[in-house]
């Protein structure tokens, strides 16, 4: 995870689901390409996107420690 791994956080409730169509490719790019990719999703991306994504991979973490272990 990262460096706040021993910081509590207060508690966060979730107040609705949405269950959403989801595939990932492996994609093969120049590095240009994938740099113009990469600016685009940043202007584009929410707050709400970055919250998801921290708790996704906060998540995944957890289950991987708890694998190790």
């Amino acid at each position: 995870m990262s460096e706040d791994k021993d910081t509590d956080l207060p508690i966060i409730k979730i107040i609705s689901e949405e269950d959403e169509m989801h595939v990932k490719l492996e994609l093969e790019m120049e590095e240009e390409t994938k740099d113009m990719l990469v600016r685009w999703g940043k202007e584009d991306a929410t707050d709400e996107d970055y919250v998801n994504i921290a708790i996704r991979e906060g998540l995944l973490n957890t289950l991987k420690e708890a694998d190790d272990e």
